[in-house]
Protein backbone atom coordinates (compact mmCIF):
# COMPACT_ATOMS: atom_id res chain seq x y z
CA UNK A 1 0.00 0.00 0.00
CA UNK A 2 1.68 3.27 -0.84
CA UNK A 3 1.22 6.55 2.13
CA UNK A 4 -1.15 8.87 0.80
CA UNK A 5 -1.70 12.27 2.29
CA UNK A 6 -5.35 11.35 2.39
CA UNK A 7 -7.20 8.41 2.37
CA UNK A 8 -10.65 6.56 2.74
CA UNK A 9 -9.65 4.46 5.86
CA UNK A 10 -12.44 2.15 5.39
CA UNK A 11 -12.21 1.44 1.72
CA UNK A 12 -7.98 0.78 2.37
CA UNK A 13 -8.75 -1.34 5.02
CA UNK A 14 -10.64 -3.67 2.61
CA UNK A 15 -7.12 -4.39 1.24
CA UNK A 16 -5.21 -5.26 4.59
CA UNK A 17 -4.60 -8.27 6.35
CA UNK A 18 -5.00 -9.03 9.66
CA UNK A 19 -2.84 -6.78 12.28
CA UNK A 20 -0.97 -5.69 8.81
CA UNK A 21 -0.34 -2.19 10.88
CA UNK A 22 -0.42 -0.66 7.22
CA UNK A 23 1.83 2.83 7.88
CA UNK A 24 -0.54 5.43 5.98
CA UNK A 25 0.58 8.60 6.60
CA UNK A 26 3.82 10.59 4.45
CA UNK A 27 7.19 8.83 5.68
CA UNK A 28 8.05 11.86 8.16
CA UNK A 29 4.53 12.37 9.81
CA UNK A 30 4.99 12.38 13.38
CA UNK A 31 3.35 10.44 14.91
CA UNK A 32 2.48 8.20 12.40
CA UNK A 33 -0.73 6.59 12.00
CA UNK A 34 -0.82 2.31 10.97
CA UNK A 35 -4.06 0.94 10.06
CA UNK A 36 -4.85 -2.47 10.94
CA UNK A 37 -8.43 -5.02 9.65
CA UNK A 38 -8.47 -7.51 12.33
CA UNK A 39 -11.00 -10.31 12.54
CA UNK A 40 -9.03 -12.47 14.79
CA UNK A 41 -7.83 -12.62 18.19
CA UNK A 42 -3.72 -11.17 18.09
CA UNK A 43 -1.87 -13.74 18.93
CA UNK A 44 0.85 -12.21 21.17
CA UNK A 45 0.68 -9.27 23.52
CA UNK A 46 2.48 -6.49 22.06
CA UNK A 47 4.49 -4.15 24.22
CA UNK A 48 5.93 -0.91 22.82
CA UNK A 49 8.36 1.17 24.18
CA UNK A 50 6.86 4.45 23.77
CA UNK A 51 3.11 4.91 24.79
CA UNK A 52 0.49 4.19 22.01
CA UNK A 53 -2.78 5.01 21.31
CA UNK A 54 -5.62 2.63 19.27
CA UNK A 55 -8.62 4.23 17.92
CA UNK A 56 -11.43 1.44 16.34
CA UNK A 57 -13.05 2.82 13.11
CA UNK A 58 -15.52 0.21 12.52
CA UNK A 59 -16.52 -3.65 14.17
CA UNK A 60 -15.98 -4.15 18.13
CA UNK A 61 -13.08 -5.02 19.96
CA UNK A 62 -11.55 -5.73 23.60
CA UNK A 63 -7.77 -4.71 24.40
CA UNK A 64 -6.52 -6.93 27.09
CA UNK A 65 -3.98 -5.25 29.25
CA UNK A 66 -0.85 -6.84 31.62
CA UNK A 67 0.41 -5.17 34.12
CA UNK A 68 -1.97 -2.45 34.57
CA UNK A 69 -4.61 -1.72 36.68
CA UNK A 70 -6.93 -2.14 33.85
CA UNK A 71 -7.23 -5.08 32.52
CA UNK A 72 -9.51 -4.76 29.72
CA UNK A 73 -11.58 -1.96 27.69
CA UNK A 74 -14.03 -2.43 24.76
CA UNK A 75 -13.67 -0.66 22.10
CA UNK A 76 -16.80 0.07 19.65
CA UNK A 77 -16.86 2.57 16.95
CA UNK A 78 -15.10 5.98 18.09
CA UNK A 79 -13.46 4.87 21.13
CA UNK A 80 -9.87 5.39 21.97
CA UNK A 81 -7.58 3.11 24.01
CA UNK A 82 -4.46 4.77 25.51
CA UNK A 83 -1.68 2.30 26.06
CA UNK A 84 1.03 3.43 28.20
CA UNK A 85 5.08 2.44 27.51
CA UNK A 86 6.00 -1.13 28.07
CA UNK A 87 1.99 -2.24 28.67
CA UNK A 88 1.72 -5.87 26.86
CA UNK A 89 -1.56 -5.43 24.91
CA UNK A 90 -3.61 -7.79 22.95
CA UNK A 91 -6.47 -7.08 20.63
CA UNK A 92 -9.15 -9.54 20.95
CA UNK A 93 -12.48 -8.77 18.02
CA UNK A 94 -15.41 -9.30 19.00
CA UNK A 95 -16.44 -8.34 15.52
CA UNK A 96 -14.16 -7.87 12.21
CA UNK A 97 -13.35 -4.10 12.78
CA UNK A 98 -10.64 -1.70 11.34
CA UNK A 99 -8.23 0.13 14.12
CA UNK A 100 -5.46 2.84 13.92
CA UNK A 101 -2.67 2.70 15.92
CA UNK A 102 -0.61 6.15 16.45
CA UNK A 103 3.03 5.44 17.72
CA UNK A 104 5.74 8.21 17.35
CA UNK A 105 8.36 7.99 14.21
CA UNK A 106 10.68 6.96 16.74
CA UNK A 107 9.31 4.28 18.48
CA UNK A 108 12.14 2.28 19.46
CA UNK A 109 11.64 -1.27 20.81
CA UNK A 110 8.55 -3.18 20.20
CA UNK A 111 8.13 -6.91 21.13
CA UNK A 112 5.81 -10.04 21.05
CA UNK A 113 5.09 -11.40 24.38
CA UNK A 114 3.03 -14.85 25.03
CA UNK A 115 1.86 -15.65 28.93
CA UNK A 116 1.10 -19.08 29.78
CA UNK A 117 -2.86 -19.71 29.95
CA UNK A 118 -2.81 -21.79 32.80
CA UNK A 119 -0.35 -20.00 35.55
CA UNK A 120 -0.52 -16.46 33.83
CA UNK A 121 3.53 -16.50 33.70
CA UNK A 122 5.42 -15.09 30.66
CA UNK A 123 6.48 -17.65 28.27
CA UNK A 124 8.66 -15.87 25.81
CA UNK A 125 9.05 -12.58 24.11
CA UNK A 126 11.08 -11.43 20.79
CA UNK A 127 11.85 -8.00 20.56
CA UNK A 128 13.13 -5.62 17.45
CA UNK A 129 13.37 -1.98 16.82
CA UNK A 130 10.82 -0.40 15.17
CA UNK A 131 11.75 0.61 11.64
CA UNK A 132 9.68 2.74 9.48
CA UNK A 133 10.19 1.31 6.07
CA UNK A 134 9.76 -2.29 7.44
CA UNK A 135 6.38 -3.37 7.63
CA UNK A 136 4.93 -4.56 11.21
CA UNK A 137 3.40 -7.31 9.83
CA UNK A 138 6.85 -8.91 8.87
CA UNK A 139 8.17 -8.71 12.66
CA UNK A 140 5.01 -10.18 13.75
CA UNK A 141 5.30 -12.66 11.76
CA UNK A 142 8.69 -13.52 12.10
CA UNK A 143 8.15 -13.50 15.98
CA UNK A 144 5.23 -15.93 15.69
CA UNK A 145 7.14 -18.28 13.03
CA UNK A 146 9.69 -18.39 16.03
CA UNK A 147 7.38 -19.07 18.88
CA UNK A 148 5.68 -21.84 16.69
CA UNK A 149 9.04 -23.35 15.58
CA UNK A 150 10.71 -23.51 19.15
CA UNK A 151 9.18 -25.68 21.64
CA UNK A 152 11.29 -24.50 24.88
CA UNK A 153 9.38 -20.97 24.11
CA UNK A 154 6.22 -22.93 24.25
CA UNK A 155 6.81 -24.70 27.37
CA UNK A 156 6.31 -22.57 30.82
CA UNK A 157 9.02 -22.76 33.40
CA UNK A 158 6.44 -22.53 35.93
CA UNK A 159 3.92 -24.96 35.34
CA UNK A 160 5.36 -26.85 32.63
CA UNK A 161 2.31 -26.69 30.29
CA UNK A 162 2.73 -27.24 26.74
CA UNK A 163 0.96 -23.93 24.51
CA UNK A 164 -0.22 -24.14 21.32
CA UNK A 165 1.43 -23.26 17.88
CA UNK A 166 0.10 -20.00 16.25
CA UNK A 167 -1.96 -20.70 13.07
CA UNK A 168 0.22 -18.38 10.82
CA UNK A 169 -1.86 -19.80 7.94
CA UNK A 170 -5.52 -18.38 10.02
CA UNK A 171 -3.87 -15.43 9.68
CA UNK A 172 -2.96 -15.01 5.72
CA UNK A 173 0.82 -14.97 7.03
CA UNK A 174 3.40 -17.58 5.89
CA UNK A 175 7.17 -17.04 6.43
CA UNK A 176 9.93 -19.45 6.18
CA UNK A 177 10.80 -20.20 9.55
CA UNK A 178 13.92 -18.37 10.80
CA UNK A 179 17.31 -20.05 11.95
Amino acid sequence: MNRRRMLHALKVAAELGNYEDAAVLPADTDPQLYLSRNRLPQPFHLICEKDTVLSQLSGEAQVHLRDSSVNRFRMDVGDHVYVPAGTPHRIVPVQEGVTIRYLPLKAGLLGAAWFCQGCDSELHRYEWEHDNDTPAVRMYMAACARFTADLSARSCATCAAVHPEVDLAAFGWSVPVPA
